[in-house]
């Protein structure tokens, strides 16, 4: 993980506006958000293994995932490069669900959740994240 600094940090936005901004440069909420602390992700790469992360806590009102309908008011933190390494090919070890039926996990945990950035990473996610600032909410 690579942190990056940003003109972003520590600003305040409804969830909404923000959520709507960087849908358009391709940010989706990430799968990790609760009531109070969530992050928008961008992958950088094809394999989906390298993210630009911008994360948030909620100050105000109730986040309840990515519906039009919430009063959310988020603080961006410090965004962050991650890069996920993952077993390639079958997990040995997936698991069988009996509760709908023969489900199948195939998701399997990444080899190195943290694995080290490579410096191409870092400078196409600052460069991203700079268009990002230069037209904050505008």
């Amino acid at each position: 993980m690579k942190p990056l600094q940003s003109t972003i940090e520590n600003k305040e936005e409804a969830f909404d506006s923000v959520r709507n901004y960087l849908h358009g440069y391709e940010f989706t909420l990430g799968g990790n958000w609760d009531y109070e602390h969530g992050s928008f992700d961008r992958h950088l790469d094809e394999a989906h293994k390298v993210w630009l992360r911008i994360p948030f806590q909620v100050t105000q009102g109730v986040l309840d995932g990515d519906t039009d309908d919430t009063d959310a008011m988020i603080q961006i933190g410090t965004p962050f490069v991650l890069k996920h390494v993952y077993n390639e090919g079958l997990d040995k070890e997936a698991h069988v669900h009996a509760s709908a039926g023969s489900l199948i996990d195939q998701f399997q945990e990444p080899v190195d959740k943290d694995a080290p950035v490579e410096e191409q990473w870092v400078s196409k996610a600052e460069r991203l994240l700079k268009e990002v600032e230069q037209n904050w909410l505008q």
